[in-house]
């Protein structure tokens, strides 16, 4: 009925409901929440500036991945101003190859002197000066949707009208292990929920809840907190 209105109405008219349209769309907007658990050990944590993190995700088979994009993501927020060198996930994966990959990557902080065994990959955490590595595992999916959206072509013009919802949940867990002690000394779970809208006014207009990208950024400040110097603590606050 409203497409009808659109090619049926003079243009002056289409104007004068697309702003009433678009000034109520002005009010709608999407919103993420995150909730964030953490545990960290009794001892303290720090780096240098010597001493570098590197960041992997969880790669159980072919067809499960926990995304590079997040991966990515964690490690932009942890080394924000230089205060943590971050090794790039491929670099070091390519480096240890086939240590990280799914069928012989470590599922525990105990499994670690089984690969710690091998020369190359000694050599390749002296080399990168890797204190600490954090696994990530975890996905965003979608939950749910609903609504529809049409679209026509007429006489007066084509255009589209309708309106879409989709949620979308992320749910990550990050550990953290320290590769000197050899221990899990921390972990911190974020769980993020949003949801999407589309409405459509002869074109669509996509309403974004950035789900992953605000599950990314609590994980990355969680860490940036439990691994930057107390003095870089002082100065960021």
């Amino acid at each position: 009925m409203l497409t009808n209105m659109f090619t049926k109405n003079s243009p002056k008219h289409r104007r004068v409901l697309i702003s009433i349209l678009a000034s109520a769309l002005i009010t709608l907007s999407a919103c993420t929440s995150v909730n964030i658990d953490e545990y960290k050990s009794q001892q303290d944590l720090s780096i240098t500036q010597d001493e570098s993190v590197v960041i992997l995700g969880r790669r159980h088979s072919s067809n499960y991945e926990t995304e590079p994009d997040l991966i990515s993501c964690i490690g932009d927020v942890l080394k924000e101003g230089d205060s943590i060198k971050v090794i790039p996930e491929a670099l070091f994966v390519d480096d240890l190859y086939p240590w990280l990959e799914p069928r012989t990557a470590p599922l525990k902080v105990k499994d670690m002197p089984r690969i710690l065994k091998q020369p190359l990959v000694q050599q390749a955490f002296e080399r990168h000066k890797v204190r600490y590595i954090i696994w990530v595992d975890g996905k965003t999916e979608t939950t749910d949707s609903s609504g529809s959206i049409g679209c026509s072509i007429g006489a007066g013009g084509a255009g589209c009208f309708g309106f879409g919802t989709w949620e979308k949940e992320s749910d990550y867990v990050a550990k953290l292990w320290d590769f000197q002690r050899l221990e899990n000394m921390g972990e911190i779970s974020a769980d993020a929920s949003g949801t999407s809208y589309m409405p459509a006014i002869i074109v669509p207009i996509p309403i974004i809840a950035r789900v992953q990208n605000s599950a990314c950024k609590a994980v990355g400040l969680q860490l940036r907190n439990f691994l930057m110097p107390i003095n870089d603590k002082i100065l960021a606050i």
